[in-house]
């Protein structure tokens, strides 16, 4: 008798949980939305937007891109962080997730308590430029025009706590120069200014900057790593310029909000990652300085908890006070 009960037991509970996933609806419902931390051009978005291009097969459903670029992130981080809809995801950058709480004193959200990782999407390359009619040729040229005159010298970031002025500024202080920044809201208007003579240089991210380099509208002057990238290959590494230590580079990614159901999160990072591994999209990406990724939940989790560290560090050696 007690081997009977035990039998039936299983029986209804297997046949529970038959129902309540016959009763669950199917993922996706509806189409998602990748929330982009960025303005229309600039890295975070190319990434996305190759990626929810080729999402919608596999997923059945369209992948609808709104940007929502300002306050380093922050914008586009509390929009998801909010979300309730099972369908709304954050595509953003090292700037959104583990520098911003280094920065400012207020951050609507925590990046461990209020997002599930899915995956790391991209490994992004830096690139130093200035104007094709700049007079500087070289970073050496840049330096000595900024210790000639202080703060004349001025730089376009993306945003205050951006990476792109965090590796600015670390230029600076290996240096010893005063740069005057001129902070923007996204990679894209900064671009702009910079081709309009507004600014002097930037010190971006190569998706964003490449296609202008090979236009001959910006002349590249270091790439932001050790050592020379496969996609600009004539253009000198920051090490060869003299400036070892200011070694710099991004990535993209995707985050889900706090309480995303472990299967969603699943399918999405293995969808995600075949995307990233087609030719097509590898090429693309290669070509324009990006590296696909596709990590793990768990690795990505574990990548943003020792970003969080090493950015700290970054903030605390260009000398940014939190506001």
């Amino acid at each position: 008798m007690h081997a009977l009960k035990n039998t039936l037991g299983a029986a209804l509970l297997c046949l529970s949980w038959s129902c309540a996933q016959a009763q669950a609806p199917a993922w996706p419902s509806q189409p998602l939305k990748f929330v982009v931390s960025q303005s229309a051009g600039g890295s975070i978005d190319i990434a996305a937007r190759l990626i929810g291009q080729k999402l919608g097969d596999p997923l059945g459903r369209a992948v609808v891109i709104d940007n929502r670029a300002g306050a380093n992130g922050m914008i586009a981080g509390e929009a998801v962080a909010r979300a309730t809809d099972g369908h709304t995801f954050l595509m953003t950058s090292p700037s959104a997730l583990t520098i911003n709480q280094h920065i400012y004193k207020k951050v609507p959200y925590e990046t461990l308590r209020d997002f599930t990782p899915v995956t790391q999407t991209t490994s992004i390359s830096f690139l130093l430029v200035v104007n094709a009619a700049s007079p500087y040729k070289s970073v050496a040229e840049l330096v000595s025009a900024a210790k000639a005159k202080p703060g004349a010298v001025r730089y376009a970031s993306a945003g205050i706590g951006n990476q792109s002025q965090l590796a600015a500024e670390l230029l600076a202080d290996a240096a010893g120069v005063d740069f005057l920044h001129v902070p923007y809201k996204g990679e894209a208007p900064a671009i702009n200014d910079l081709l309009g003579g507004q600014v002097d240089f930037i010190f971006g991210t190569m998706p964003a900057l490449l296609a202008q380099v090979k236009a001959g509208k910006l002349r590249a002057l270091a790439v932001g790593q050790p050592q020379r990238s496969a996609a600009a290959p004539d253009v000198p590494s920051i090490a060869e310029a003299g400036y070892p230590a200011v070694a710099v580079s991004g990535w993209t990614a995707i985050v889900a909000p706090a309480g995303t159901p472990a299967p969603v999160v699943k399918r999405l990072q293995e969808e995600v990652a075949k995307v990233l591994a087609q030719p097509d999209v590898r090429e693309t990406l290669s070509r324009a300085g990006a590296d696909p990724v596709g990590s793990s939940p768990e690795q990505f989790g574990a990548f943003i908890r020792s970003e969080t560290v090493k950015w700290g560090l970054a903030v605390k050696r260009a000398g940014i006070t939190p506001e």
